[in-house]
């Protein structure tokens, strides 16, 4: 069985509450999901998939508890592992900038790592974002503040990709 366990960081909360949308999604139980503020590296290696997210403040700036823990991801081990990202960010009021963090974190992972669930840009209202890589977002970018109406569909396309690579 692939054991899924789920790591965010959410300032305001919205980060948080797709962090548990996708979890119900998912299957994943409520005691493998981590708010990075209290997670601790070990907790990365009991997992076979780890999906990621954090969401995006200031221009372009990883969530404030993703800073420190974005260290401890890196120095661990995820030869054996699948990485899905995912992340909040407005696209109307930093459209230069929609979802950097996660193109952040997924820099810290790519070379160590099997990283799984980009999107395809189409239908994302934005000028420019570090999560882009080949035209294609490197996970689920979702914007709470200006387009929730659309973050049901946005996950459950993305979690079919999720569920069809593990």
């Amino acid at each position: 069985m692939n054991k899924i366990g789920i790591f965010y960081g959410s300032s305001g909360g919205n980060t948080q509450g797709v962090a548990s949308r996708i979890a119900k999604k998912l299957g994943v139980a409520d005691n493998d999901i981590y708010d990075v503020a209290n997670a601790k590296s070990g907790n990365l290696t009991a997992y076979d998939t780890l999906l990621l997210g954090s969401s995006t403040w200031g221009l372009g700036d990883l969530q404030d508890d993703w800073e420190g823990f974005i260290g401890e991801v890196a120095k661990t081990d995820l030869s054996n592992k699948k990485v899905a990202l995912f992340g909040c960010g407005d696209s109307a009021s930093y459209c230069d900038t929609f979802c950097d963090a996660m193109g952040k974190i997924y820099r810290a992972v790519k070379d160590k790592t099997t990283v799984i669930g980009s999107v395809d840009t189409a239908g994302y209202s934005f000028d420019s974002s570090e999560a882009v890589v080949n035209g294609q977002f490197v996970g689920l970018a979702l914007d709470e503040d200006n387009e929730n109406q659309l973050t049901d569909d946005r996950i459950n396309a993305w979690v079919e990709i999720i569920k069809s690579a593990i």
